[in-house]
């Protein structure tokens, strides 16, 4: 009796399952990491939090529906960072169970498992996990929208339009690059027989209805705010440079899907002895409209998204590499043909296995041995809570009223507004980012000021001293980072400006 890995029974069996459980671990392991590991919010979450305190319609961070959901999730979780852990990994999820069903629709239920399996080493290296923002919500509704568009063009379901609409207008009010991303899927549909088929009907008119009522809001922020601005063209002369910038751009999306060449070299037959009988992967006959859906959305997003970045000289490729190469595993799968030899499945679950934990391996061991070298510090190790409840409680202490502004060092005063009483940022060095408060109304409420110091008696920065002659620097005060090794505590200066008439 031939001997099949549990495994690939269970792939063959009962494939949701084996999918559940692999989404499942992951965000496990990644809520794990940020609860042990993590005393500050990481990356510009703290930021972001800070600005989706006001609700505005729109800011600089860009549209508002993930600044709103940062701080929907963060006060529903008590004012804990963990519940925006919990939403950025619920869009996790959320993306590779829609990557399934689309998979599902394509090659069939087990092979579907082997394109979500693969796109999570894709994933891991190439999108953050934990820093919830416009990149992280994107990836979920982008998958969400390609599910429905082959729904409509592929299987013909008009049904799954007011699906699409909605989540179409959710990602314009997500970020910059849905236009991008609508532009590809109106160029498929055009290109192809069966999408133009779908448009002569009355249901794209009425999804375009909804698309504009949910967007509008935001569009006429961006028409009266005057930040619909054409970016600038590169001249001739920066044309090499751009070039450049396009093909390190392209290297790097190519490195963040570097297992998947891993695990196919793996996967082929130079390591199989002669004779020895693979179990096999089966999948039904792959039309050819969803060969040309998903080779056309495997590569033209990252394509054009490089071409855009490295046109406009933007420093990170438009949409984020989680949303262009989230069907990067489908194509190689398809590519694969109708039947997939498993070999050497022992080696290939391992492989697979350190791609995914790798980057949380990474951030662990970077916690818990970069400060004993001596380079630079880690913005997770910062107390937040230590730091927000210092100088919460000192500017109470010295004027009997609330802390209700915080301004200065913009990454330290995000991180005092996380205090439960939630006090405004004021980013007095740009004012016109926070337009919610002002240099008079902080005069007037009052607030902290706060800079790193650079001497025992915290000299406040040229800068910070020109936009506030008044204060009166305080003693600094002195914070533990989670691992201190051979860094200088964290010393941070400040100044309390009292509330008029006290």
């Amino acid at each position: 009796m031939r001997f099949t890995s549990l495994v690939i029974e269970l792939i063959r069996a009962r494939p949701r399952l084996i999918v559940w459980i692999a989404v499942l671990l992951q965000a496990a392991m990644w809520l794990f990491v940020a609860l042990v590991f993590y005393r500050s919010p990481p990356g510009t979450l703290a930021t972001l939090l800070a600005f989706g305190r006001e609700y505005q319609i729109g800011t600089d961070l860009g549209p508002p529906l993930p600044i709103w959901l940062a701080d929907i999730a963060y006060r529903a979780a008590g004012g804990h960072m963990f519940g925006v852990y919990v939403l950025a990994q619920l869009c996790e999820v959320a993306t590779f169970i829609a990557l399934y069903h689309l998979s599902r629709a394509v090659v069939g239920s087990q092979q579907a498992v082997l394109a979500v399996l693969l796109t999570m080493t894709v994933l891991a290296f190439s999108s953050p996990a934990l820093d919830f923002g416009p990149l992280v919500l994107a990836r979920p509704l982008w998958a969400l929208l390609l599910l429905h568009s082959w729904q409509i063009i592929g299987q013909r379901r008009g049904n799954a339009w007011f699906a699409w609409s909605i989540e179409a207008g959710l990602l314009l009010l997500t970020t910059p690059a849905a236009i991008f991303l609508l532009l590809l899927l109106v160029v498929f549909a055009v290109s192809t027989a069966g999408g133009r088929r779908t448009l002569r009907a009355l249901d794209p008119l009425f999804a375009l209805i909804v698309v504009a009522v949910l967007a509008l809001p935001y569009a006429v922020w961006l028409m009266r705010a005057e930040t619909l601005v054409m970016p600038t063209l590169p001249v001739v002369a920066e044309l090499n440079a751009r070039a450049l910038h396009a093909a390190w751009l392209l290297g790097g999306l190519v490195l963040g899907a570097a297992a998947i060449p891993a695990l196919t070299f793996l996967n082929s037959g130079l390591f199989v002895a002669k004779g020895e009988e693979a179990p096999i992967i089966y999948r039904p006959p792959v039309e050819p409209l969803a060969h040309n859906f998903v080779y056309f959305f495997a590569l033209a997003p990252a394509v054009g998204a490089v071409l855009i970045s490295g046109l406009l000289g933007l420093d990170a490729v438009v949409g984020g590499a989680g949303v262009v190469l989230v069907m990067s595993g489908l194509a190689v799968v398809v590519t694969a043909g109708d039947l997939i030899a498993m070999r050497r499945a022992r080696v290939l679950r391992t492989v697979w296995a350190a791609a995914v934990v790798a980057p949380a391996a990474g951030v662990v061991l970077a916690v818990l041995f970069l400060p004993w070298t001596g380079a630079n510090e880690i913005g997770t190790s910062m107390p937040a809570r230590a730091i927000s409840d210092f100088f919460d409680e000192s500017f109470a202490r010295r004027t009997n009223h609330r802390l209700r502004a915080v301004a200065g060092e913009t990454q330290l005063a995000s991180l005092i507004t996380l205090h439960s009483g939630r006090p405004h940022l004021f980013i007095d060095a740009q004012p016109a980012r926070t337009p919610w408060i002002n240099q008079a109304k902080f005069s007037e409420t009052g607030g902290v000021v706060v800079w790193r110091a650079s001497d025992t008696a915290g000299t406040p920065p040229p800068e910070i001293l020109a936009r506030f002659p008044g204060i009166v620097p305080e003693v600094p005060r002195a914070f533990e980072w989670l691992v201190t090794g051979r860094q200088q505590l964290l010393r941070i200066g400040w100044a309390i400006v009292r509330p008029k008439g006290t």
